[in-house]
Order: structure tokens, then sequence, then C-alpha cells
């Protein structure tokens, strides 16, 4: 969702005249856009928002931007006292403060950036141009089609950042992808903390089978995807609608965070490991060959070394072919943080975590095996160093030798060699 907020902020800014400035230094504009996810994505943050503030002493006339989840939706002032060399502050998926404030410097004279021919374009609904610097390789875009969450699992802060959900009219999405369609993308993943969701705010929306169907007619899209799902949400009318759309990707990405049901129920997920494992077996029997990916949390506040038993019990039964890893860390401000101790020690969660990860590595090993001397269809995304990197429809990565210039081109390709992470292949004639 992160990267979706920036390119929107880019496409806007490169309107209004700026271009990208390839070393920060010598930046007018500089907008830091955070994530507060993880604690490590906070730190992170705070420790690039502090290496900034000696170009903002350096050179006054920097403005610098915070957006994203740091900043959040509710009360600003705590933020603003924090960093007072920040000049302006955007609330998550939403520019329009860093624009308004470049804007108002224009009409001051102190910025030059806008014109009057440019300003009707600047908030053109649903049309966007990606940054200069990645037109080249549009091959695969992020849109958003749910902003905020309204579930409120107890580790997570996105509700309390990113706003109540919020569905995106249809048609500013369709324009979305028609405009991205233009620009040479091939793929586009529809995004929402809970994607399933997805009309459910409006009466007069489709629901998210339904914009698939629409998303699906859209002529220069070859691939489409959408997460992040939640088990409480996914229909069957979902899922056949991804069955039954040749562009829509059989893979589904939808969390499970834990395999025991006391820590399913502290967590506020709303199902149990029995529900979770009914709805895999719904997935694979609707959509045929689907891959599954899941997301977990180990060292939950609370979790035993007999619960994460049953987590790992889940993922051996369960052989699904991405899993998520993560280990618990409060978040200020959430259920969890406000009323668990964080009693699983460091080390213990990094043992939990080396297990499911030495697990995963033999069943993704074992279900890759049976690829090698097939051909799959692979969406080429880029060159990195001496190889070409593409995807799979199942979201697996595989590698080719090649001198041609294969961006944006899906080829048949076979596999020689497998292993748990990625795949190699030879292109075929």
């Amino acid at each position: 969702m992160n990267v979706a907020d920036s390119q929107r902020l880019a496409s806007t800014l490169e309107r209004l005249g700026y271009i990208e400035s390839p070393i920060i230094e010598e930046a007018d504009v500089i907008v830091l856009n955070t994530c507060m996810v993880r604690q490590s994505a906070e730190d992170k943050a705070l420790g690039r928002l502090s290496s900034l503030k000696p170009l903002k002493q350096k050179n006054p006339e920097l403005i610098l931007g915070l957006m994203g989840c740091m900043v959040g939706f509710k009360d600003q002032s705590e933020i603003r006292k924090r960093f007072p060399y920040v000049d302006v502050f955007a609330p998550p998926s939403d520019p329009k403060p860093i624009i308004d404030y470049l804007i108002e410097e224009e009409f001051i004279g102190t910025k030059p950036a806008y014109t009057s021919e440019n300003e009707a374009t600047v908030w053109e609904p649903g049309s966007i141009t990606l940054p200069a610097s990645q037109q080249n390789n549009a091959v695969s875009a992020f849109v958003p089609v749910v902003y905020g969450c309204s579930h409120a699992c107890a580790y997570c802060i996105i509700p309390y950042k990113r706003g109540v959900e919020r569905s995106r009219d249809p048609q500013e999405i369709l324009d979305h992808v028609h405009s991205l369609a233009g620009q040479g993308v091939k793929e586009i993943t529809l995004l929402g903390q809970i994607v399933d969701r997805y009309g459910l705010d409006m009466p007069d929306y489709p629901t998210l089978g339904g914009l698939l169907e629409q998303v699906h007619e859209v002529p220069g899209i070859e691939r489409i995807r959408f997460l992040t799902s939640h088990p409480n949400w996914m229909t069957d009318e979902l899922l056949k609608t991804v069955s039954r759309l040749p562009k829509v990707m059989n893979h589904i990405e939808v969390p499970a965070q834990a395999g025991n049901d006391q820590v399913l129920a502290a967590m506020r997920r709303g199902y149990t490991d029995e529900a979770y494992r009914r709805l895999i077996d719904r997935i694979r029997t609707l959509i045929p060959g689907v891959s599954i990916g899941t997301d977990i949390i180990v060292g939950f506040p609370g979790e035993t070394a007999e619960q994460f038993e049953d987590t790992v019990k889940q993922l051996t039964d369960l052989r699904l072919d991405v899993v998520h890893l993560a280990r618990y860390s409060p978040r200020t401000g959430t259920l969890s943080e406000r009323t668990m101790p964080d009693d699983v020690s460091d080390e213990e969660k990094w043992r939990r975590f080396r297990v499911i990860e030495t697990l995963q590595e033999g069943i993704a090993a074992d279900l890759h095996a049976p690829l090698l001397g097939k051909t799959c269809q692979v969406l080429f995304e880029e060159k990195k160093k001496s190889r070409w990197l593409g995807r799979t429809e199942h979201m697996d990565l595989v590698y080719v030798d090649s001198d041609q210039d294969l961006t944006g081109k899906i080829l048949p390709v076979k596999i020689n060699w497998t292993g748990p992470w990625t795949m190699i292949g030879e292109l075929e004639n």
C-alpha cells in the first residue's frame, strides 16, 4: 500500500513540474513515507527522519514532508511538536496536504513548480502516471481498492493509523487501471487491508468478485492479483470468479497468523484452526491447482510452546506454498500492547521462527520438485546481474539467461532446476 501511495504522490509531483533528484542532498522536496506495522519499520523511519534534519538545518528552503502511518489520521499536534523541522504532514493514502503546501509555496513565490495549466490535472480522478524513473520497467503495479481497516486485530496498528475501512469508487479504480495499462503495465495487484471486503461499505458498489470482472476487461492487462484476504470474508462467489477468469492468477494470500484457537482468540482474528483448515480445503476444491500463501506470527503474548506446536501441525498438514513469517513485536496503542505482557523471550521467538522457516523450506522444495522439466508461463520483471527474473502465475520466482530484453514479456520457460525459494529455467524456442 505504501508503494502505491508513493507512486501517487510522485505522479502528482511530476504533474506540478517536479523531477526526481538522483541525489537526495540536491532535492528541493523530500517526503518520507512511513510504515509502522512492525517496530523495525518504525525504527528505520525514525532513523531516516533524524538523518534528514541536518539537511534541513543546512538548507532552510528545503521542504521536508512526512506521510503515512507515523502521521496517522488523528490529532497531529504531538508529532508536529516532536518533529518541528518537518514542514508538512500527510496521513496515509492522502498526499493532498503535501500538494496543497507546495502550491501555496508557489503562490508566495518560493518554489518554481506550479502553473495554472497543470492545476486541473493534479487531482484528476483515477488517472495516475508512473514516476518517470519507473516507466521503462512498468511491468507490475499496485492499485488500492480499500483504504483503512475496521477489523482491529489485537496486534495491529493499521486501523488506528489508516482510519476506518473505505472502498474506492469503482470507476476511479477502472480509470486507474486503464491509465496503467496505457503505460505498458502488464500485471496489477488490487490492494486492501481486507481486500475481500471491497464494496461492503457502499451498497451501490460491486463486490470484489464483481470488480475483478470489470478489471478483467481492461485491454493490455494480462495478469490480475489481489491481497490481502481474511478467512472470514473470502466467499465462494469470489473463489469461483478467480477460477473462471483467465487473467486472475490462481494464487491466494489468506493469513492464518496462528494454528491454536486460544492464540487466535487473543489475537481477535475471529475464526478457529478448524475453520481455517476448512477454508483451505474449499479454496483448493473451487480453484484446482491453486497456490496459497499465509502469514504467521510467532511469540504472540501468552503463546506457550504447546500452542506453538499447533501452528507447526497446521502448516505440516496443510502444506501451503508460501509462509510470510514474523516474530511478534508490540505496537504502541494496540490492544495487545496495552493489555498483554510481551512474555515470550526474544530467544524463544527466534527459535520458533527458525522451526517454521526450516519446515517451510522443506515443504516448498517438495512442492517445486514436480515442476522440474515442466514448462511454466513466466512474466519477466527485470534483469538482476546476469539473469532475468520473472514470476509464474503462482508467484514462484524464476531466473533465466537471455541476451534479449524480456521486460514485460510472458514467455514459456522450461524449468531445469528447482529449489525451495527460486527456480532456474530456459526459454523455449
